[in-house]
């Protein structure tokens, strides 16, 4: 039998691009089955947790309404692509190096085989599947490297490495938030994980959500030319898009110094800074500036937790802070979750970095470690950034003008 036969034979319902190259990509199909829904038929594929996934499922079957219902035994269209396995690795194959994509693109394949929904081992019959949400983001990523490539002498282009390889380049949009200072500290760190769940299937830490929403959320801020200051930094992490974040304790200040052991002394350290600071650029004429604090809650493994918000009680700038955000938190659950009620809150309480801070902040707290419906909000990066972006939009709410700097 012919490679080609074999190929016709174990992926009969593939449609064949007329791309030749090695890794041409096919779309594949299956049969719908009785009482089959557009999210039920994804989710027999687990696809269904990315919206980008539903949306080229409409694109590829021409289906214009949500609401559309899909007949038994007829072949649709699903996101995924098929590429012809290198023989040499994953990574390889789709043309990106990133090690836990390539882990999640395994995992999926092997599922795929132990549920019957694929007949042979993709080393065995070199053939690939990737699921639409993972390769939306290779094209993405080469997307955006063309961009920087092509742009590359432009002065509006920042390297940050804090924010790692992958995310260390971007470009400056605007400057509306030019000259103004935002301080963002990522809970505990360094000898403190802070929460933990540690009967999930990899162990998740606190301080490793929190950092990477952190990070995410600097990106944006100077995106439109803030000033940013990172309290705590991991200078091997930078923005990662895998779900299990690896737990580590080298975390330290911005100087290098190391976190203190003890609880106390290690909040006056981060507290110490963000003073430092805001009386250097006070002392600079800048008027603006602010906090955001970033923690991941824990609470009874049953108990479902909606993002929540903490402000110092004597500050109303920090009170409109945190409603600012809350409000952008209730719009966004209201576009993207239609019919689930956003349950978050805003607390007044007297937090320690709060309390002994110059800038008005906000003490966020993301999701509780230990529920697993809240594990879908910190472990898919989708989601991470997310977060970042609708507090990014939250905290520049009232933002008006460009001028900022005192008058001298």
């Amino acid at each position: 039998m012919t490679l080609l036969n074999l190929l016709f034979v174990l992926f009969s319902g593939v449609t064949f691009n007329s791309n030749n190259n090695l890794n041409t990509s096919y779309t594949h199909e299956i049969k719908a089955l009785k009482g089959d829904g557009i999210i039920s038929l994804l989710r027999r594929y687990k696809l269904n947790q990315h919206q980008s996934n539903v949306l080229k499922f409409y694109e590829l079957n021409n289906i214009s309404s949500e609401k559309a219902y899909l007949h038994k035994g007829k072949k649709y269209k699903v996101p995924i692509k098929i590429y012809q396995y290198d023989g040499i690795s994953i990574r390889t194959t789709i043309g990106n190096n990133d090690w836990d994509k390539a882990k999640r693109i395994k995992s999926y394949n092997e599922y795929l085989l132990e549920k019957g929904l694929r007949s042979t081992h993709y080393t065995k019959s070199k053939i690939l599947w990737v699921p639409f949400h993972e390769l939306n983001d290779i094209e993405k990523a080469q997307k955006i490297s063309e961009e920087i490539v092509m742009n590359k002498e432009r002065s509006d282009i920042i390297k940050y490495d804090l924010f790692g390889s992958n995310h260390r380049e971007f470009v400056v949009k605007d400057t509306k938030l030019k000259n103004r200072v935002f301080y963002l500290i990522s809970g505990h760190g360094g000898p403190d994980p802070g929460a933990m769940c540690s009967d999930c299937d990899k162990t998740l830490c606190e301080d490793e959500y929190a950092y990477d929403v952190t990070l995410r959320l600097a990106k944006n801020l100077m995106e439109h030319g803030a000033i940013v200051e990172i309290i705590i930094q991991d200078k091997n992490d930078g923005i990662r898009d895998g779900s299990y974040l690896k737990c580590d304790n080298d975390e330290k200040m911005p100087d290098g110094s190391s976190l203190h052991l003890n609880q106390i002394k290690r909040l006056n350290q981060r507290c110490a800074k963000v003073n430092h600071l805001y009386k250097k650029y006070s002392q600079q004429g800048v008027v603006d500036q602010s906090m955001v604090v970033i923690h991941v809650d824990s609470r009874s493994k049953s108990q479902r937790q909606d993002v929540f918000f903490n402000y110092f009680p004597k500050s109303n700038s920090s009170k409109k802070m945190a409603i600012d955000i809350m409000e952008t938190f209730e719009a966004k659950y209201a576009e993207h979750q239609k019919g689930r009620n956003y349950k978050g809150y805003i607390n007044a309480r007297n937090l320690h970095v709060l309390r002994n801070t110059q800038p008005k902040g906000v003490f966020i707290e993301l999701a509780n470690i230990k529920n697993p419906h809240d594990h879908k909000r910190i472990l898919l990066h989708e989601n991470r950034q997310a977060l970042a972006n609708w507090i990014f939009q939250g905290i520049t709410k009232r933002i008006k003008s460009d001028q900022i700097i005192a008058s001298s």
